[in-house]
């Protein structure tokens, strides 16, 4: 079976670690094996850097053919957070980490990590989850998991040490000799996260980390992501669904056509938001039709008891109750809440994160 172009893509950011010059360095490190019961946290990197450093893209431009994918695109992630890069699809997030990670050179503008231009850093400083799936179909899991790690540097036996730990932290033990092809997407996805931080990263690079998992395997990965974090490493996630983001994030940046719209923490963007969210139940109807094509109505979401909808800038709450009122609904609940973030997005990009229908097409993949 031929592998994709993202699987390449995955193995060749990997495999790009066999061509360091002699001033990378050699990996001395080795990965930690805390003694103790399974859940305990382990270091996976003893000799990887974790001083205060920050991530920064700054003034990134890179275009291809008449597609202007970034456009001078600049924020900073502080050391250690958990950061969301928030975009619809097309707005530039997978082209930002394509960039970081040297697959494609900016045509202006410059990454750096505490202070060092992308291109100079070894390739360790790096970890990458990409958005398509980057395994070889018919190699085993736990033989490719080890590979990966290999090409860091990371002793063999180590690698499967650790590779075995986290396969049983994310409670597929038994797939370890299973091809990757035979396991669901959701699994595989969390195949190559693991391949993703085995070396013991910097900083994480995850393209939409929540693709194709169910409830239960997406609070498993959120808990490694803030174990990680607790362990000193950064995470920049990008994703355009919105309840994971905002149930995870500290930090982050909205994209919008290649271009930072907003960006500070949950709680400034919430505080300085005009955007209204307003909790609408009506007896009898679980989400009735018409809520959405009240003027002023941007996305409508069912809760326990109500619905939620939010508003577009300017659009009134009371407005939105007048014509519940008018319609003759029995209005059992009525309440403005506390922004979400979809609708901080919706405040500043002006549609859902899931709705492409304002995006230019654009002329290659890599746009994305």
């Amino acid at each position: 079976m031929r592998a994709s172009r993202s699987a390449w893509m995955l193995r060749g950011v990997v495999a790009g670690v066999a061509g360091l010059n002699a001033g990378d360095g050699v990996v001395t490190g080795s990965i930690v094996a805390h003694p103790g019961p399974s859940n305990q946290r382990r270091t996976p990197w003893s000799g990887s850097m974790l001083a205060t450093v920050t991530l920064e893209i700054d003034r990134v431009t890179k275009r291809f053919a008449q597609t202007l994918a970034l456009d001078d695109l600049s924020f900073s992630v502080p050391k250690g957070r958990i950061f969301g890069f928030l975009g619809a699809n097309g707005a530039g997030k997978t082209t930002t980490m394509r960039v970081c990670l040297g697959i494609l050179h900016a045509d202006a503008g410059e990454v750096r990590w505490d202070g060092t231009p992308s291109g100079e850093l070894p390739r360790r400083t790096w970890g990458y989850l990409p958005e398509e799936r980057g395994l070889y179909p018919r190699m085993g899991v736990l033989d490719q998991l080890v590979y990966f790690a290999s090409l860091y540097g990371v002793p063999p036996s180590n690698a499967r040490r650790e590779a075995l730990h986290w396969l049983a932290r994310f409670r597929i033990p038994d797939y370890a000799d299973r091809r990757a092809e035979e396991l669901s997407k959701g699994n595989q996805q969390k195949v190559q996260f693991i391949a993703a931080i085995l070396h013991g990263p910097d900083v994480l690079l995850m393209d939409e980390p929540f693709t194709g998992l169910d409830p239960v395997n997406l609070a498993l990965l959120r808990e490694a992501f803030v174990e990680l974090r607790d362990e000193g490493r950064t995470i920049v996630f990008s994703t355009h669904q919105m309840e994971a983001a905002e149930a995870l994030c500290e930090s982050l940046a909205i994209v919008d056509r290649g271009r930072i719209v907003a960006s500070g923490t949950l709680a400034e963007l919430k505080r300085t938001s005009l955007a209204r969210t307003v909790r609408l139940g009506v007896e009898g109807e679980i989400l009735p039709a018409w809520l959405g094509a009240i003027d002023g109505v941007a996305a409508v979401r069912p809760a326990a008891g109500f619905t939620e909808l939010e508003l577009r800038p300017g659009t009134e709450p009371r407005d939105v109750l007048a014509t519940a009122l008018e319609r003759g609904a029995l209005v059992t609940h009525f309440e403005v809440a506390e922004p979400s973030l979809e609708a901080i997005f919706i405040e500043h990009v002006g549609h859902p994160a899931g709705d492409d229908a304002t995006l230019e097409p654009t002329l290659d993949e890599d746009a994305a």
